[in-house]
């Protein structure tokens, strides 16, 4: 799985391996968050190990689907956690930084949608990540809001090509979450206004969008293909 170490990456990882998953956690610079990964996994009894790489370079992808091939013996399951935000209004959005965005978010998860559409065994999964915002429509998103717009239509588009593969293919959208990434930078008072617009009062965990992902890599989620889950507990 890629972005591993993130606050919801890093969550999933955990929650596959409690399922009997064997875990790759991939990482791009967090390397101490990705081995206190890879830590908890084994002390769990659970197999995993960290794998680094550029998300967006095909080179640096494929070494590591070939690490979890020549470990695991195959690829089954394929989360694509790993994403950037950086928010500011269209008008003021600098383009180098839509450009960052573009080549993490759109490209780094084409890259590692292209590998999981060649190397994935029969019955198993490939799991991108959008996000709520996509209905939200909050200001100050508008660029990284058409990062996930794009994953969501290249997501769904494979869902179709990869016909009588025995591949499923479909994206989890979080909402608001409470990682630190979401929380950086927010006033308690913000972060209570966002939790109450949730019908259910609060703001997400990393655990239920783990749950959501966990479901769609398991058995109970075979006939769920080519969809956007929105995990957000009824906020948009």
């Amino acid at each position: 799985m890629t972005g591993g170490s993130g606050g919801i990456g890093s969550a999933v990882a955990r929650r596959l391996a409690d399922a009997g998953m064997a875990v790759a956690v991939h990482y791009a610079g967090a390397s101490a968050r990705a081995a206190e990964v890879v830590e908890s996994i084994t002390a769990a009894g659970g197999t995993t190990f960290a794998a680094p790489g550029d998300i967006a370079e095909p080179e640096a992808m494929t070494r590591v689907f070939d690490a979890a091939e020549q470990r695991f013996g195959g690829v089954d399951v394929v989360v694509n956690t790993a994403g950037i935000m950086l928010l500011a209004p269209v008008a003021d959005t600098d383009l180098d930084t839509f450009d960052r965005m573009h080549r993490v978010n759109v490209r780094g998860t084409f890259v590692v949608s292209q590998l999981a559409a060649r190397r994935l065994r029969p019955g198993g999964a490939l799991i991108n990540f959008s996000t709520s915002i996509t209905r939200l429509q909050q200001p100050t998103y508008g660029a990284y809001a058409a990062t996930k717009g794009a994953v969501e239509a290249m997501t769904l588009v494979l869902a179709r090509e990869l016909r009588g593969r025995d591949v499923t293919v479909n994206a989890v959208a979080p909402g608001p979450t409470a990682t630190p990434l979401f929380l950086e930078g927010k006033s308690a008072e913000l972060v209570e206004r966002i939790a109450a617009a949730s019908p259910l009062g609060r703001l997400g965990t990393p655990e239920d969008i783990a749950s959501a992902v966990a479901f769609l890599a398991g058995p109970d989620g075979r006939w769920i293909n080519g969809q956007v889950i929105f995990a957000n507990g009824g906020a948009a």
